[in-house]
């Protein structure tokens, strides 16, 4: 990763992303924008724009002095004010920056509890090209020792991996490959042995320290979570399973969930992007279909 878009609405929850990003960019190297989004106001509401944007001007200059001696030489720590519709600003910052990954707080804590000002962790997750690790206000690990990547039987579960593998090396991580099954088809069963091979030769052929377990229950958000904390993991890896519906893009039912119920960071992909990553799975010619 090259630069790591931070949103903040500037309450002291979602600093909670903002370091995370600051571990991330201390192993990386990677520069990280702080933004925060106003409403798009005009007319006669121009004043009202500016006051909003004074105000953000002052507290994130207030942020910016307060984690300046937590900036090393490897990276930048700056700030930008936009106007528009929170996940889409945001989502279109990160289309600008050349491997850029977005790390933000949620505020929610179960249920059916709004996050990040009315949803928007949702919805930027959703629209996202690029990865997004979404944080809870649980306690923000100082390294990434244990990693959680979960398995299922669609086509791209393992586009994740790559990237994923990646961040491990360069946090000296352990992956821990898990396939969840929720019944007794063997054909299902089949696949997640077939693809948990496929990713551990994956690792292997990096030098990337991994487990695999196979795993039974009736619902695989749950598993996983519970799996994570029996392993003390300090993230879970998953695939954003975008759906259409007539007029957006949802999260699917997993990633929602995982999103929601998860007390530790959450790296969510979208099946889409990847460009590179999808590449270099190919090349490697280990993972068939």
């Amino acid at each position: 990763m090259k630069t790591i878009i931070v949103p903040l609405d500037l309450s002291d929850e979602s600093l909670n992303g903002l370091n995370l990003a600051m571990i991330l960019a201390n192993k990386t190297g990677a520069d990280i924008i702080m933004v925060h989004v106003i409403g798009k106001y005009t007319g006669d509401n121009y004043e009202v724009t500016e006051n909003e944007n004074q105000l953000a001007q002052t507290k994130l200059e207030g942020i910016l002095k307060r984690y300046k001696e937590k900036i090393s030489l490897k990276f930048t720590l700056s700030y930008i004010i936009k106007e528009g519709k929170i996940f889409k600003e945001i989502a279109d910052l990160a289309d600008r920056h050349e491997d850029a990954l977005t790390v933000l707080s949620t505020h929610g804590t179960s249920g059916f509890e709004e996050l990040f000002i009315g949803g928007n962790a949702y919805k930027i997750t959703s629209h996202s090209r690029n990865p997004v690790i979404t944080v809870r206000k649980s306690k923000i690990p100082s390294n990434i020792d244990n990693i959680v990547l979960p398995l299922d039987v669609t086509f791209q579960t393992r586009e994740k991996v790559p990237y994923t593998a990646e961040l491990a090396k360069v946090f000296g991580s352990k992956i821990h490959v898990i396939t969840i099954q929720l019944g007794k088809l063997k054909s299902i069963d089949k696949k997640l042995h077939q693809y948990s091979t496929q990713v551990a030769s994956y690792l292997d052929t990096h030098n990337v320290p991994y487990t695999v377990e196979h795993l039974h229950g009736s619902n695989i958000t749950d598993v996983a979570l519970d799996y994570s904390r029996t392993i003390g993991a300090d993230l879970i890896s998953i695939m954003t399973e975008q759906e259409k519906s007539a007029s957006n893009l949802l999260l699917g039912n997993f990633a929602h969930q995982m999103i929601n119920k998860a007390l530790i960071p959450v790296l969510s992909f979208p099946n889409y992007h990847l460009r590179v990553t999808a590449e270099d799975i190919w090349t490697l010619g280990a993972f068939n279909p």
